[in-house]
């Protein structure tokens, strides 16, 4: 099929501001994007550029004020709740803190079992489907009759993918997945989430304020900053040889365990041109 998983078309998100005649906040603006079946578009800046948002808007957690969200074809960007559940089967998305995404007096079964019961599934087919998912996400079977707390913040994660596998989805937003977790972790999960991406063909929207994170993972990356995209285009490109002022100022932004190349980019970060107007840049 030629067209996208999923586009993004001049989309803007505005939120209510209380107060006598006060405008409405602006959160994105002229938002355009796809994302190709079984690929990672990377989405990065820094706290408060709109890249949460924009996966809330794909999710319909965020009001859109204009423009489309398009996925498989069909306009999602203003569905009805009732219409919207119907896209859970192909749209999942994995919350950022691991601790607080799962129902701490539920087991692992449980957790798991539940969207394949409300989508019609058998008890015992259910438990089949557990069981399988607990091994693409390499835990062991008996992590099934467990509850949250007994695991810790990797394996919890793990978890949190696992349920948005579990029926199946074509696209899973992940808000932050591993900014919670350790450096060793952090690293695992990458690794799982690319792993399951070649085994099932599944495409993520990969949000995260940390372009080596996002290097490793994506075959694209998007820049945004104040609600609007600087800067896009291959994610070896954008890493390496960024275009724009601001994505050079997040690469340079990341710290590396050599001091001499530590105070080497803190030089080079000072010495960059100042950050204007918000450009539009497809490298």
């Amino acid at each position: 099929m030629n067209t996208p998983l999923l586009e993004v078309q001049d989309l803007a998100v505005t939120y209510p501001v209380k107060g006598w005649r006060r405008p409405d906040f602006r959160a994105l603006s002229d938002i355009s994007l796809t994302v190709e079946r079984g690929e990672t578009v990377g989405l990065v800046g820094e706290s408060g550029s709109g890249k949460t948002t924009l996966g809330r808007a794909v999710l319909g957690l965020a009001p859109v004020a204009s423009g489309r969200i398009v996925f498989e074809g069909r306009d999602i960007s203003r569905l009805h709740a009732r219409e919207r559940r119907g896209l859970s089967s192909d749209i999942q998305v994995v919350f950022q803190d691991p601790y607080s995404s799962l129902n701490p007096a539920m087991t692992i079964a449980d957790i798991l079992a539940e969207p394949l019961s409300i989508s019609g599934l058998s008890r015992t087919d259910a438990l089949q489907r557990v069981r399988e998912l607990l091994d693409q996400v390499g835990l062991p079977q008996d992590s099934s009759r467990r509850l949250p707390r007994e695991f810790s913040g990797g394996q919890r994660q793990r978890i949190a993918i696992a349920r948005a596998l579990a029926l199946r989805p074509k696209l899973i937003v992940c808000d932050e997945v591993v900014s919670a977790l350790d450096l060793t972790t952090r690293s695992r999960v990458l690794d799982l989430l690319i792993d399951l991406q070649e085994q099932t063909g599944i495409a993520y929207l990969f949000i995260a304020h940390d372009l080596s994170v996002v290097r490793h993972i994506s075959h694209r990356v998007v820049v945004m900053r104040r609600g609007r995209i600087v800067e896009s285009g291959d994610a070896a490109t954008i890493t390496t040889d960024p275009a724009e002022p601001y994505t050079q100022r997040l690469l340079l932004a990341a710290p590396v365990p050599d001091p001499a190349r530590q105070a080497a980019r803190r030089a080079h970060l000072e010495s960059l041109p100042p950050i204007t107007d918000v450009v539009t840049l497809d490298k």
